[in-house]
């Protein structure tokens, strides 16, 4: 049966007519693929066969017959073929050996990659492709689902071990880059970038730095944007004697594609740490990239947007003080290794493109060199560096930059103001002036433009203007007066003291001691700038110190007070909101995504007090109720595992919400099935995490929400509405393209046996009657129902004391319903896990009579029968083989169970240690079994009916008292 939703268009449908050419094209390619197999299996028995007594000439021949067969069939053809071929049965073993061999060895032909991907999302059973659609797969949609692209990852980053290392992935590389520039469609784009990512750089065995893997999938990005310090790359032309050089334009062409291709390896899936080991070595170049000044249009669209997009993207995921600090001490890097004498630097044709010139070769023009920053371009890289800053760095990494800056700044001002000879170690540097000045700027503008960051960090800023103050006590009034340090250290001291929010008594006592004291003695050295400003200085910390007192004052006449933040808090709001910002922007790539989901996730493990409980619910649900695709897969799990961190702190408030989410009582458009099964596990792994604590009003809530949910009560007008509008626009669609051919529309699959054909037919009745409950009734979709009967077998199994004996037994008796009247074949997995839940009942009472706790649960021998009864019936007459089988599982648990109870385990337990070799039955249940005590009754001598005197009992004397 066609798919009427993923019929193709009228005009893709004129298309394929003019290449069918005729009806007879189903028939003939059925016959062209059985005369191929059959030409295979001829010539593969006449090379391979070891009985064959021809002699090595003819068996030589024969090989080579057989892979110039190979070799000229078309690829899809072979990929087809030989799939077949390798089954058991269909080839002796000899001959299905190398069969394959030769099928491992597919994706080193020139189309092997495209062609292995499309076969393996074409017969995978979780896709949804059908081979009569594969005729427009990239206008229509791959509809490639993550177990499929798991598979097609495993299939081509694990070489076959009939060739090297080095051999597969040279050979897969080239095919590998060409679909990762997006030719061939997006979707193949996406799955090209999972398998280089996930399945050959994300391993170690071949993404370290130094595996073959890494040396043909990610060294020739890197160097195409980096070249080596051996020399620079060869372009993609591989002519050996090519170098880059000025008089060519392929420098600039292989540089466009390097950035490309990273971008799209590096934004196609949350993968952050293969994000860092890529990007890492390149945030210098990029750096030089995105500040080129002044770019054309064309230039900015092909390299610098790119550039600045990769660059924030590292800096998002690796922001820390040292980075900041290597782009601030290499502001003018133009390329190569050596910042005096560069190898190689980024250079503007005329033509405006960018491209990497070799210094060590003679330049174009006769004295032409290489200088350092001019004054315009320090003017314009300082502005895009603050930018960056404002947008990627948090507080305390710019705080650490700026006490860099304003220590070298400190340090270089205090040698030159030093008067006689110097001594001058010989293995200092000489200090560039261009560096100097380019520093110096960036510390004012820094003071300018985040003065609410840098203030929001005190403590070490006023460590050193008090370090400051204190050493110019010891200068004359006049130097005080006119010394540059004092005025920027006074600016450094009003800067924090006028910020709002800065709290005196907060101040470490010493430190704030030192300043009063050196602002006091600063304030008396004259009429001049310095004094004047120290004067003021020492009112406004005066006038704060008041307030703190009226504050303080009013704190404590009141009933409550409130204290300011702690460190502490003021860091992990400042995370928070980065956070959060990281995963809510809508350009945000899904590395930076995942990124912001781990900063909340230690957030949570660290119990901050300043998460928003309901707000992280809010934006975990809005994440989780995201298509499922490849590169949100990865989000799901971490959202899912955040439920989990979460339920340790707050049980009450994530199963609330996820009860909610997973019921969807209003019928989101947004809850689909999908969204609603992960709810499903995320509910299911909460109450894994919660275990024993899970009990009372929780589990109460909990199993009733899932009783209701399982049961056929459930009713859903608007999903049904929704359903029936979905289904009238197919059916319209699916009329259309019966227009467009005049007929039917026609079945491009692969001709199957009427066996298979039937089969299929059963599949696809099934999957449709999982959701024509809806359609039809308005009932609750039959895998929400069988997943909320799995989440409530595992309640029980996972703490049945806290479930109670009433919901308990109201589960059991729902599943024996279910298992009796909804005997439909769609609903097979339903009884499954109905069943499922029985056997999870008896275990959890089994493990409960073990560790000695009391259910109050009835289930005695007139319960155990009927159910013994009912399930005898279902596992003879059931059409699921899965229910059968499982059925008889639980039956033989209920015979072990039958005979366990007869156990009287305090009389077992008396036993164990004496009697029949130290252990055995001594007491079952309507009997009197007790040799020990036999046998001293028959050896005592005394009548067994003595009413006085010493009794023997299991072998000890009892005395009675008598009258």
């Amino acid at each position: 049966m066609a798919d009427p939703d993923l019929d193709p268009s009228p005009e893709e449908l004129e298309a394929l007519k003019q290449a069918m050419g005729g009806g007879d094209k189903k028939k003939t390619e059925k016959t062209a693929r059985q005369r191929l197999m059959e030409e295979i299996m001829d010539l593969g028995g006449k090379a391979f066969n070891p009985d064959s007594k021809g002699d090595s000439q003819a068996r030589a021949q024969a090989v080579r017959d057989f892979e110039a067969l190979i070799e000229r069939t078309k690829t899809l053809s072979l990929l087809a073929s030989l799939n077949i071929l390798i089954r058991p049965g269909n080839t002796p073993d000899w001959l299905r050996l190398k069969l394959r061999e030769y099928l491992t060895l597919i994706p080193l032909r020139e189309d092997g990659v495209r062609a292995s991907l499309e076969f393996a999302f074409a017969v995978h059973p979780s896709s949804t492709v059908k081979l009569s659609e594969a005729a427009v797969p990239q206008k229509r949609g791959a509809n490639i689902t993550h177990e499929a692209l798991v598979l097609a990852s495993n299939l081509l980053s694990s070489p076959p071990s009939t060739v090297t290392p080095e051999e597969w992935y040279s050979g897969i590389a080239p095919q590998l880059f060409a679909l990762l520039d997006g030719g061939e469609g997006p979707e193949l784009k996406k799955v090209v970038a999972y398998v280089i990512g996930f399945g050959i750089l994300g391993r170690k065995v071949s993404g370290a730095p130094g595996t073959a893997g890494w040396k043909y999938l990610a060294e020739p990005l890197l160097h195409h944007i980096k070249p080596p310090p051996g020399g620079l790359p060869k372009t993609e032309t591989g002519d050996d004697d090519e170098v880059i050089d000025l008089s060519k334009d392929k420098a600039q062409k292989d540089l466009v594609t390097a950035l490309q291709r990273l971008h799209a390896l590096v934004v196609s899936h949350p993968n952050p740490g293969l994000c860092k080991r890529l990007l890492s070595p390149l945030l210098l170049p990029l750096w030089a990239l995105t500040t080129w000044p002044n770019p054309e249009k064309p230039l900015s669209e092909k390299i610098t947007e790119p550039a600045s997009e990769l660059l924030k993207i590292f800096l998002k995921l690796s922001p820390s003080a040292p980075v900041l600090l290597a782009l601030v001490h290499n502001l003018g890097y133009v390329g190569g290794f050596d910042k005096k004498k560069p190898e190689w630097v980024y250079k503007q044709t005329e033509q405006g493109e960018i491209q990497i010139v070799d210094t060590n070769r003679p330049l174009q023009k006769t004295g032409e060199q290489y200088i350092g920053l001019s004054l315009p371009e320090i003017d314009q890289k300082i502005p895009k560096l603050l930018e960056l800053i404002d947008s990627t760095f948090p507080e305390a990494d710019v705080s650490s930059v700026f006490l860099d800056l304003f220590g070298r700044w400190l340090k270089s001002a205090r040698g030159q103001k030093k008067s006689g000879i110097q001594i001058i170690k010989e293995e200092e540097e000489e200090k560039d002036a261009i560096v100097q000045f380019t520093e110096v700027k960036l510390l004012l503008a820094m003071m300018e433009k985040f003065p609410e960051k840098l203030a929001g960090q005190p403590k070490h800023i006023l460590e050193l203007v008090s370090q400051v103050l204190s050493e110019a006590n010891k200068d004359t009034a006049e130097e005080a007066g006119e010394d540059e340090v004092i005025r920027v250290a006074l600016s450094l001291l009003n800067m924090v003291i006028t910020v709002p929010g800065f709290q005196k008594k907060r101040v470490d006592p010493d430190v704030l001691r030192v300043i009063e004291s050196s602002l006091e003695a600063l304030s008396k050295t004259g009429d001049n700038d310095n004094a004047k400003t120290a004067s003021n200085l020492t009112l406004l910390l005066r006038y704060r110190d008041e307030i703190d007192a009226l504050e303080a004052a009013d704190s404590s006449s009141s009933t409550t007070t409130t204290g300011g933040p702690t460190d502490r808090q003021i860091e992990d709001r400042k995370t928070y909101s980065l956070a959060i910002s990281y995963i809510t922007q809508p350009d945000s790539p899904p590395p930076v995504r995942s990124e912001g989901l781990n900063l909340i996730s230690n957030l949570i493990t660290s119990l901050s007090p300043i998460l928003d409980i309901p707000g992280i619910l809010v934006l975990l649900s809005t994440l989780l109720c995201e298509p499922n695709s490849s590169e949100e897969d990865y989000i799901h799990l971490r959202c899912i595992k955040l439920y989990t961190q979460l339920a340790n702190a707050h049980p009450r408030a994530v199963l609330t919400d996820l009860i909610d989410r997973y019921l969807d009582p209003r019928e989101s458009a947004l809850a689909t099935v999908d969204a609603r099964l992960r709810f499903g596990e995320a509910l299911l792994q909460v109450v894994d995490r919660l275990g024993q604590t899970f009990t009372g009003d929780l589990a109460k809530m909990t199993c009733e929400a899932l009783i209701s949910l399982a049961s056929r009560r459930g009713h859903r007008p608007k999903t049904m509405a929704r359903q029936a509008r979905e289904a009238k626009a197919r059916k319209q669609k699916h009329k259309e393209a019966e227009d467009a051919w005049d007929g039917s529309v026609p079945d491009m699959a692969d001709p199957i046996s009427a066996e298979e054909q039937a089969r299929l037919d059963i599949l696809e009745a099934i999957v449709e009657g999982w959701s024509s409950g809806t359609s039809k009734t308005g009932e609750e979709d039959v895998r929400i129902r069988a997943s909320a009967l799995s989440i409530l077998a595992n309640c029980i199994e996972t703490n049945v004391v806290g479930v109670g004996a009433v919901l308990t037994m109201a589960s059991v008796d729902l599943c024996i319903n279910i298992v009796q009247v909804e005997r439909q074949l769609e609903k097979g997995i339903l009884r499954r896990a109905a069943v499922r839940l029985i056997m999870s009942f008896i275990k959890a009472l089994d493990e409960a009579k073990q560790e000695g706790r009391v259910l109050g649960i009835a289930f005695g021998s007139e319960t155990q029968e009927q159910l013994r009864t009912i399930l005898g019936y279902v596992e003879q007459t059931d059409e699921d083989g899965l229910v059968r089988e499982y059925c008889r599982d639980v039956l033989e648990s209920l015979e072990n169970w039958k005979i366990n109870s007869l156990v009287d385990e305090v009389s077992l337990n008396q036993a164990r240690g004496r009697g029949f070799g130290g252990g055995g039955l001594t007491k079952l249940a309507g009997l009197v079994v007790d040799p020990e005590r036999s046998v001293s009754r028959g050896g005592g001598g005394e009548s067994a009916g003595s009413s006085g005197g010493v009794e023997m009992f299991g072998g000890r004397p009892r005395i009675e008292e008598i009258e």
